[in-house]
């Protein structure tokens, strides 16, 4: 006989979830379930509308300036509709009205409505949001609240069984059941900051922002994305441990926003070949590849080829480990490392660092670059981008650099042929310049852009 793997799992889930009853046999007495503990825990999920304006966009060759000048056509006005989206949120605290979500799920909306499992609406207000681990915290003037038990994310192993709850497609309170499929997995680039619980319960659109809890009905992740290349679920979806995104909600309760600071170093992940290369028997562990000047890292002591193994008492198996450790820390906060170097371990202690960067209007470095914000990248954005750079942080639409095809968030890699790593050097590199030729990083592109 041909047994069903599926029926199987379910066996074994439903048994573990009845580890807390009395035994009983099979046949005869009550059946397994889930839903006591699901009672409890769903009343604290949350259904997250939201409504936005935003921005037409029209034809690209009716926005490219020498195509209006020689049809002699007027200058573009922003066009706008109205947006909605749809997430999930999870109550963390009743008696204050706090709600966890994905920062996505609320990023640029003009109005949030949480509703209840009740059925109860109420506008939300945003406490504080971070883009770069997507986690935000938003309150509703609500009494009567549920709220969901936080667990140890720490203590997450593969293969345990989690349940994730949600509003998939907009159907309320969606409850699919898994197991953890990974932990600690980084470098997929949906966030800045990744350490994803990674399940196999079925994560769809309308999910963000939701619960993943044990069988305790311990809240242990957010969830957050999926890997799927149709955007349905393929049975790999990532919930942000909720260790991490209690760290956050903590910054954003007490000042609004994660005050991030750096600690000043390039880094990657320790490889057999490295190892091999520095004469070290440890496999885990963050290459120092450099150390920048006047940082807390050099204070601190910190050389290139330093392989940090800990970080105040907890392990850096990678790159990843390290700049998450230090993105949750506060600017003044000190840092205990522990290192290697030459094969011998040795202790070092830094303080957080303010991140530094310097901010120039456009025109003050070149008249035709007039609209533009620049701002050097920071130690971070140059190690993604592979080295220096300058970034438009900001570009008033229809201004001299909009009309050249600057556009926000490009980077400016090259001008007039050389290499730019500070707004600095992109002033001196146009100086006195009637043409400029910029090389732009745009997205995953880069082209070069003529200016006359």
């Amino acid at each position: 006989m041909k047994l069903n793997t599926r029926y199987l799992f379910l066996v074994l889930l439903f048994s573990v979830a009845a580890t807390s009853h009395a035994a009983m046999p099979w046949l005869g007495g009550e059946q397994p379930s889930l839903a006591p503990m699901l009672e409890k825990v769903m009343p604290a999920v949350v259904n997250v509308s939201t409504s936005a304006t935003v921005a037409v966009r029209e034809s690209p060759l009716l926005q490219d300036p020498f195509f209006r000048r020689f049809f002699d056509l007027p200058e573009p006005r922003e066009r706008q509709r109205k947006s909605r989206g749809l997430g999930s949120g999870v109550i963390i605290d009743a008696d204050k009205g706090l709600v966890v979500t994905n920062t996505h799920v609320i990023a640029k909306a003009d109005e949030i409505t949480v509703r209840l499992q009740d059925e109860r609406e109420f506008k939300a207000e945003i406490i504080g949001a971070d883009e770069k681990s997507d986690v935000a915290l938003i309150k509703i003037p609500a009494k009567d609240l549920a709220e969901i038990k936080l667990g140890d994310s720490d203590k997450l192993r593969v293969g345990d069984f989690v349940v994730a709850i949600g509003n998939p497609f907009g159907l309320n309170q969606t409850v699919t059941s898994g197991i953890v499929s990974g932990l600690g997995r980084s470098g997929l680039r949906i966030e800045d900051y990744e350490d994803f619980i990674q399940t196999d319960a079925s994560i769809n659109p309308g999910n963000s922002g939701g619960a993943l809890v044990n069988l305790k009905g311990e809240l242990v992740g957010i969830n957050t994305a999926i890997l799927a290349p149709a955007g349905g679920n393929v049975g790999i979806g990532f919930a942000i441990p909720i260790n991490m995104a209690q760290k956050v909600v903590t910054h954003l309760s007490e000042h609004g926003e994660v005050q991030r600071g750096r600690l000043g170093v390039y880094i990657q992940d320790l490889t057999p070949e490295l190892a091999e290369a520095f004469n070290i028997k440890r496999k885990k562990g963050a290459v120092i590849a450099k150390v920048v000047p006047d940082s807390p890292a050099e204070k601190s002591g910190l050389r290139e080829g330093d392989v940090v193994i800990a970080i105040n008492g907890e392990h850096v198996d990678d790159g990843a480990d390290l700049r998450n450790a230090v993105g949750l820390l506060r600017v003044g906060e000190s840092v205990n490392m522990k290192v290697l170097r030459k094969g011998s371990e040795i202790n070092l202690r830094a303080v957080i660092d303010k991140i530094k960067v310097a901010t120039e209007s456009g025109q003050e470095v070149h008249p035709r670059l007039a609209g533009a914000t620049f701002s050097n990248l920071s130690d971070e954005q140059q190690q993604d981008l592979g080295g220096g750079g300058v970034l438009i942080k900001d570009l008033k639409p229809g201004s001299p650099a909009w009309q050249a095809g600057l556009r926000k968030d490009d980077i400016i890699v090259t001008a007039n042929r050389q290499r730019v790593e500070s707004v600095a050097a992109l002033a001196a590199a146009v100086k006195g310049s009637e043409a400029l030729l910029l090389n732009i990083r745009r997205g995953d592109g880069a082209f070069f852009l003529a200016i006359r």
